[in-house]
């Protein structure tokens, strides 16, 4: 929304003020303009988007005030009441601007002051506008037809008219752009059933207006009678809201719990505005989460070790008495002659007889 204050040329008409509220259905947040603002760059619309224009003006002109809307190949001279309580509204509906060129257009308001008549105004069968003060009425240049001053030549010719010293007639004007409605739509990249997400973008309509969001498989089509629907997909309808950077969005959630696997299709469209935005993505199935492997469990291991026991036989050592050294030529020792094993029998057999003749 605009807001721009115009007082009267001179004290004479001080008592004469136009207090203009210019409403665009903006793709961005309201903006305010005033008289001779040159902020750039000026609030843009849709095709088909209207654009409102309401005000104060006091004086209560009985024929109203003029409305001028110059643009590319384009003009149109209208004219608004002003109520009781010295408010007006002047719309151009989806109609009016559905199909005006892209470009940039100028809205003028014209009042009339103090003598009632607009000083400049506009002739249609010859499409010259007319100075009303200069020799009764003079044609000041060309605004349609042959020869017609393009905007935005033409609006600041009218613009120049109406401040002329002659002229007791004041203004305020405001410029809007047109451009060809969009609907853009980020990437919404690939999910898995089950998933639940939003899909959005942005768009140059109009807040409030309306879009329709449909996702679709790209498998579905006509099936055969008995052969049951493949149908897997959902639809809705979203409004525009505010955005920024010069672009409003839209959103859409998403819950995908009962699709198939498969390609899909998002697409979004314009309710009342001719406009089509589409991309694609995939649904996967679901991997199952495999559980963690618990961790295996430690198996003891029961060693056997042979032992082998060994007795150990203690040798006590007794010392011997000290000997005293020989004290002539060393002795030779005498050694036991081993017994022989026949002598053994033989001594055996001896002690068997004498036993056995003792008994007799």
């Amino acid at each position: 929304m605009s807001r721009c204050t115009l007082n009267a040329k001179n004290g004479l008409y001080a008592v004469f003020f136009m207090f203009c509220i210019f409403s665009f259905i903006l793709p961005a947040a309201a903006i305010t303009l005033s008289p001779g603002n040159t902020r750039s760059p000026a609030p843009t619309i849709a095709n088909g988007d209207p654009v409102i224009v309401n005000g104060i003006a006091t004086g209560h002109p009985q024929n109203g005030l003029q409305v001028w809307l110059v643009g590319t190949n384009y003009v149109k001279i209208d004219s608004v009441s002003v109520n009781a309580d010295n408010s007006y509204s002047y719309e151009l509906k989806p109609a009016d601007t559905r199909n005006l060129a892209p470009g940039q257009y100028m809205v003028l308001i014209q009042h009339p002051m103090m003598n009632g008549e607009f000083d400049i105004f506009y002739n249609p069968a010859t499409g010259q506008v007319v100075n009303r003060q200069l020799g009764g009425g003079t044609s000041i240049f060309q605004l349609t037809g042959p020869g017609s001053l393009q905007t935005p030549s033409g609006g600041l010719a009218l613009m120049q008219a109406i401040s002329s010293q002659n002229v007791d007639d004041t203004f305020t004007s405001v410029s809007f752009l047109v451009s060809p409605p969009n609907a853009f739509i980020d990437p919404p990249g690939d999910h898995v059933v089950g998933d639940r997400f939003t899909v959005g973008g942005s768009t140059n309509l109009a807040v409030g207006d309306n879009l329709m969001v449909e996702i679709t498989s790209s498998s579905f089509g006509p099936t055969q009678k008995g052969g049951g629907s493949q149908f897997s997909g959902v639809s809705g309808m979203v409004k525009v809201v505010p955005g920024t950077n010069g672009y409003n969005r839209w959103s859409f959630y998403v819950d995908t719990s009962t699709f198939r696997p498969d390609e899909y299709i998002l697409t979004v469209s314009g309710i009342t505005v001719d406009v089509t935005g589409s991309a694609t993505f995939n649904i996967v199935e679901k991997i199952p989460t495999t559980p963690p492997t618990p961790p295996t469990p430690q198996t003891a291991i029961t060693t056997t070790t042979a032992t082998t026991t060994t007795t150990a036989t203690t040798t006590a050592t007794v010392p011997a008495s000290p000997v005293p050294p020989p004290s002539g030529p060393p002795q030779p020792v005498p050694t036991k002659a081993p017994v022989s094993l026949p002598g053994i029998i033989s001594i055996l057999v001896i002690v068997v007889i004498a036993r056995t003749t003792r008994k007799r």
